[in-house]
């Protein structure tokens, strides 16, 4: 196979994002049958699978790669084309970045905004734990990711952005109701907590970490919203972990209180990009490393 047929990589990429043949196949304006033909005539050049059917449908490593190559060389399209065409009305630039949720409640919107503000740009946040960002740049599905990750995949780099600080907190009547003897192992495994869902070990280690207690010793609700934590805890409904940037306001006036104030987690965050980042990729990448760095240090 010399060199690449990028109407069989949009395929792949379409397919992925919509997760359906019949939808890609809409949105390439082509036959089911017709982009069936073309994962298939790219998976002959390949010389292996590209795709694994199943719901959801996924990549295999090949297919990862390919994508993610096929995400890169639009980038460059897009940065390239307004040089080169300047008097033509160009359409949005789309973005895709992984972020945790965390950041979006807290630091991330102010980043991007005035990028957003300035440039013609169709944004797509992928909300993914801060382990596994990194996860969709491997895909190809972003092309940049914040992560408590160090190390970057080949062909990207890092930037660290600062520290979040975590806190357990809850309402005055629930701490009254559950908690008036203190937080003890005892007291943990009556009182219903949050976490994000059962992905999400931040609160299972923080708890196995001070109080020697496993996840499955104590309940926990899932709610797949960083400000719903918030909102939850305020009405006493049940006690969680969450970065003291975002409750700030909250610990003031009293609405939430510090359970176990001498015990915090904290969690460093990396900006990830592509090492040939420039244009507005790279304005974006600017001002989420200045924006974290002044908010989170």
């Amino acid at each position: 196979m010399l060199g690449f047929d990028y109407k069989l990589l949009s395929a792949l990429a379409a397919i992925i994002e919509v997760q359906s043949f019949e939808l890609a196949a809409n949105k390439l304006f082509i036959s089911q049958s017709a982009i069936s033909q073309r994962i298939k005539l790219l998976e002959e050049n390949i010389g292996q699978p590209i795709l694994i059917r199943r719901q959801p449908i996924e990549l295999t490593a090949v297919g990862e790669q390919l994508l993610s190559h096929f995400k890169k060389v639009q980038q460059l399209e897009h940065e390239l084309l307004p040089e080169l065409l300047p008097d033509k009305p160009t359409k949005p630039m789309k973005i895709s970045l992984a972020v945790n949720a965390d950041s979006i409640a807290t630091w991330f919107i102010k980043a991007v905004t005035p990028v957003l503000k300035e440039h013609l740009v169709e944004l797509n946040l992928l909300i993914e734990h801060e382990e596994r960002t990194l996860d969709k740049l491997r895909s190809g599905e972003a092309i940049g990711a914040v992560s408590v990750i160090e190390k970057p995949l080949k062909g990207y780099r890092s930037f660290e952005i600062g520290k979040m600080n975590y806190c357990l907190v809850s309402s005055k009547g629930f701490q009254q109701k559950y908690f008036s003897k203190g937080v003890t192992k005892t007291s943990l495994k009556m009182a219903p907590a949050i976490s994000y869902d059962h992905k999400d070990d931040m609160h299972v280690r923080f708890i196995a970490k001070h109080f020697n207690l496993g996840a499955n010793e104590y309940y926990c609700h899932s709610v797949r919203s960083s400000e719903a934590f918030v909102e939850l805890a305020k009405q006493g409904g049940a006690y969680c972990l969450l970065p003291e940037l975002q409750i700030k306001n909250e610990l003031v006036n009293g609405e939430l209180v510090k359970l176990c104030p001498e015990k915090q987690l904290v969690e460093t965050l990396y900006w990830h990009s592509w090492v040939l980042v420039k244009g507005i990729n790279k304005k974006i990448s600017q001002e989420i490393t200045r924006v974290g760095q002044a908010l989170l240090n």
